[in-house]
């Protein structure tokens, strides 16, 4: 593959970024480890360049060995300051001087991610040319991932506005009457901006929501602004830990 093809002239232009870090706490590296004979940034590589919505998709990577794979696999890739806390910073510092108007992030540790995902969520911001920020969530059905703290909830409005995200299960059942549960959602990875709020955003300082359960888009959130969602029902797998590489390598070997 050498990426997506070539779009039609438009009146957006829209960028997708993979953000690349060698130096992940739990997981050192975790960017070039092999699944099925391919580097876990390769294979997201390759999913986002079979979007339709996308116009180009570039790696942006901390480290050397990060920066020869991708180009060894043909990918459009860019090395940015390995001090960025957040995967929002690198993306900002990749796209800086690009003319571009719609930035989505696609994490580097979601190698099963759908590309009519990412492209669900690029049209969201295509249509809605007042919205600054889009993510994506799925509803929960199992009630250990609605109890696990390591799954982000998220709650909407009647708009599809993102209310609150919490580690926390929300909202909280008090009334027992299951007909009237609303449903329940867990929030994915997935971010697309307008390119200048961007470029605000990156300059706000963390909240104290943020700094609470460590979810960076709350501080969109505690600044005002609205997260508008697009619901998905494709499962992905996130690839956080070494555990998660064999599940992902299990899983791979499922899909064969």
């Amino acid at each position: 593959m050498n990426g997506p093809a070539p779009k039609k002239q438009g009146i957006l232009k829209t960028i997708g970024v993979i953000p690349a870090r060698f130096g992940s706490t739990r997981f050192p590296g975790k960017p070039l480890a092999m699944i099925d004979g391919k580097p876990m940034v390769q294979h997201v590589w390759e999913k986002a360049s079979q979007c339709e919505e996308l116009d180009e998709v570039l790696i942006a990577c901390d480290q050397q060995e990060i920066f020869k794979t991708a180009q060894n696999f043909k990918a459009k890739v860019v090395m940015t300051n390995p001090n960025h806390v957040s995967g929002s910073d690198r993306i900002a510092e990749a796209v800086n001087n690009l003319d571009v108007d719609i930035v989505v992030n696609i994490q580097g540790d979601e190698p099963f991610i759908d590309p009519r995902t990412i492209d669900a969520l690029t049209v969201l911001l295509k249509k809605d040319t007042k919205a600054l920020m889009g993510t994506v969530i799925k509803e929960i059905t199992d009630d250990a991932e609605f109890l696990n703290p390591n799954v982000v909830k998220c709650v909407v409005d009647e708009q599809g506005n993102a209310l609150y995200f919490s580690r926390s299960p929300i909202p909280h059942h008090r009334n027992k009457n299951a007909s009237l549960f609303p449903k329940n959602y867990k929030h994915l990875g997935l971010y697309a901006y307008r390119k200048e709020f961007l470029m605000e955003f990156k300059n706000w300082p963390k909240g104290a929501l943020e700094s609470a359960e460590e979810l960076e888009q709350l501080r969109a959130l505690e600044h005002g602004v609205k997260i508008k969602t697009t619901i998905t029902t494709y499962e992905s797998m996130a690839v956080d830990t070494p555990q998660d590489l064999e599940r992902a390598n299990a899983w791979f070997a499922k899909l064969k």
